[in-house]
């Protein structure tokens, strides 16, 4: 891969933050997006701007195909069974919560128990507090351990035939851990208990193939996928889609309307009430078709060698604790500069054109479990080089001369 071409392809890399070149280490917050999907959704208001499904008109026909076509690469992306069973959301956050709401309506009653980690991203802990609170059913937590790594002798004794479904993030955004989630899978599915992915930080860094790893519902975001805000995916297995009742009521979720009663359309539009952004979903398509050329064999190991890299350098600055030391980590290093908040180096760190992200990561339960107030997060993407790395680590040595 070569790096100095592929960041070409990212116009804002050559922005300046302060007066001094942008280094971007906030990955897992959203990624930067490559001038092929600037180019797709402008395309679509250029050329082809009309709303989907709903004309017989030409630009509407045209439209149509192309959004179509998104949920083909998608199905083709995860390698999902049948196109029918992805559903275009906003993110991650409205396709959890979609399946939430859903399932939970034909799934869950008063006494059932639900199962996440304590590893979770609020997105994945907040819809299902609301769910348990409205159904009347039990939170159940998976806890982990202090290197990150959640305990999954605890978890075969949450498992029980009250469990109606476990819901678990693939990659923990706020320490980068990457949970075991086939063995995850499989002790679930022996006891017939369904499963749900967070996959928003996976779907960057690893290739998803559903069928294998048998989840039953995947969810992710487009724009942590160099692809635009605005779009996410929820797949399921239609055997749950079709059982599930709509999330949104409005246009194009149903068959016909009468004041008498109303039938629903089938899948996937029976979730998808309304108008979608259908320049992000084009988006979406050429981000897919993005990285699926650049091959995530190549990306894996581009950015695995940046976390031994970053970690190592760390390390060596001294008065450092990082954490989360899993044995299998992506995407994301947290740390902190010992004795000082990380609001504080993130603020430095800014001044010297360093974008970094600070705070709990909407993960307070992480940061509650080590008692800190939260930490500093550099996260990677395909195209962080080792000599901005460099450049970050110098940057937090001035940074510790000023602080400690």
């Amino acid at each position: 891969m070569n790096l100095t071409n592929l960041r070409k392809d990212f116009p804002i890399l050559n922005e300046k933050v302060n007066n001094k070149p942008l280094v971007y280490l906030d990955n897992a917050a959203t990624t930067q997006k490559p001038l092929c999907v600037i180019e797709a959704m402008s395309n679509y208001y250029l050329h082809l701007n009309s709303n989907v499904h709903r004309g017989v008109h030409t630009l509407s026909q045209q439209a149509t195909t192309e959004f179509e076509h998104v949920r083909k690469s998608v199905q083709t992306f995860l390698n999902s069974k049948e196109q029918e069973e992805i559903i275009f959301t906003r993110g991650t956050t409205e396709s959890i919560n979609l399946v939430a709401s859903s399932f939970s309506e034909a799934f869950i009653k008063e006494g059932d128990e639900i199962i996440v980690s304590e590893l979770e991203h609020h997105s994945n802990i907040v819809p299902w507090q609301i769910i348990a609170q409205r159904k009347k059913a039990i939170l159940r937590v998976i806890p982990f351990n202090d290197n990150g790594e959640l305990d999954l002798n605890v978890y075969k004794t949450l498992l029980n035939e009250k469990t109606k479904i476990v819901s678990v993030a693939h990659v923990s955004n706020a320490l980068g851990t990457v949970n075991p989630i086939k063995e995850i899978i499989t002790l679930a599915h022996n006891k017939n208990i369904p499963v749900l992915i967070d996959g928003a930080q996976g779907v960057p860094h690893y290739k998803i193939d559903v069928q294998d790893l048998d989840c039953d519902f995947y969810c992710f975001s487009g724009h942590k996928l160099y692809a635009p805000m605005g779009v996410g995916i929820v797949y399921g297995k239609r055997k749950f889609l079709e059982a599930m009742p709509p999330y949104h009521g409005g246009g194009e979720m149903i068959k016909e309307v009468r004041f008498s009663g109303t039938t629903f359309n089938e899948i996937p539009y029976k979730f998808e009430a309304g108008t979608p952004s259908v320049a992000d979903v084009l988006g979406l398509k050429a981000a897919i078709d993005y990285v699926n050329s650049i091959g995530f064999e190549t990306i894996q190991k581009h950015e695995d060698e940046l976390m031994q890299y970053t970690t190592k350098k760390l390390l060596e600055v001294g008065d450092i604790t990082i954490y989360g030391n899993a044995k299998q980590k992506a995407g994301s290093l947290s740390f902190n500069l010992n004795g000082v908040h990380p609001f504080d180096v993130g603020t430095l760190l800014d001044q010297l054109g360093i974008a970094i992200r600070t705070g709990h990561h909407c993960a307070q339960p992480v940061m509650q479990h080590y008692d800190i107030v939260g930490t500093a997060r550099v996260s990677f993407a395909i195209y962080t080089t080792k000599e901005e790395i460099d450049y970050f680590i110098e940057s937090l040595k001035r940074v510790k001369q000023i602080l400690l």
